[in-house]
């Protein structure tokens, strides 16, 4: 039984992403490039969140100063990884004769935010995932028996929750459009905060609230890359 958990569990939470990548990432070599990078960006987040949370720990040792520090920091990197995309796109022109890379921004935006949140959801998970398998049967002891099916439900929220924050980030800081850029910050700290409800077991408040942010911005991505079914076609495809 933990043994088709730890599936159940792994498909929730990745087979979404894996199959978005199967379809638009994985024919194009500069998007996986992308994607690899924004993932490394992200453990560098982390590798710093770390360190912050260590030379603070000794004053307080609250979970809530570590996770609005390692929100701002990762918002922080997200923008490195903007900027960092802006400075090397003549050079991506020059190893593609396919497309224009003006035209192209919003599937580096797309690459970038999967491989940031693919990452996330990987290290948010995969403790969980290996005690899923056992000995230990969860629900014993007080404990809920559907932790780690929410644990999964709520990773694959901050997957997607990556991709469309970073189509917004990204078109809003070429744009200007400095209310997309609090949305982005505000509602990534606000959906972590929030997730500090499980510790009372309120699991069904914490993924509603996920999911229902994750609607609204992916209503928003989806005006980013157009609003129009031919413009999200041109958006996967790149054609």
């Amino acid at each position: 039984m933990t043994v088709v958990e730890f599936f159940g569990c792994s498909f929730l939470a990745f087979g979404p992403p894996v199959a978005m990548f199967a379809l638009t990432i994985a024919h194009d070599p500069i998007r996986i490039i992308i994607l690899i990078a924004a993932s490394f960006f992200w453990l560098v987040s982390l590798l710093l969140s770390s360190t912050v949370w260590l030379a603070f720990h000794p004053i307080t040792s609250k979970v809530t100063f570590g996770l609005i520090c390692s929100v701002f920091i990762q918002e922080g990197f997200r923008y490195l990884m903007y900027k960092v995309l802006r400075k090397t796109e003549n050079g991506l022109q020059e190893v593609t004769d396919i497309v224009r890379i003006a035209d192209y921004r919003h599937i580096l935006s797309y690459a970038s935010g999967l491989g940031f949140g693919i990452i996330s959801g990987a290290f948010s998970l995969v403790n969980i995932l290996a005690d899923s398998v056992g000995p230990a049967t969860v629900g014993l002891k007080a404990g809920s028996d559907v932790f780690m099916l929410i644990s999964a439900a709520q990773s694959l929220a901050m997957i997607l929750l990556h991709t469309f924050w970073s189509v917004i980030f990204f078109n809003a800081c070429d744009v200007k459009n400095y209310y997309h850029i609090v949305y982005v910050v505000a509602s990534h700290l606000f959906v972590s905060c929030m997730t500090l409800l499980n510790a009372n077991a309120l699991f069904g408040v914490t993924l509603s609230i996920s999911y229902l942010v994750l609607c609204i911005t992916g209503v928003i991505a989806f005006q980013v890359a157009g609003g129009t079914i031919a413009s999200f076609r041109k958006f996967l495809t790149c054609k």
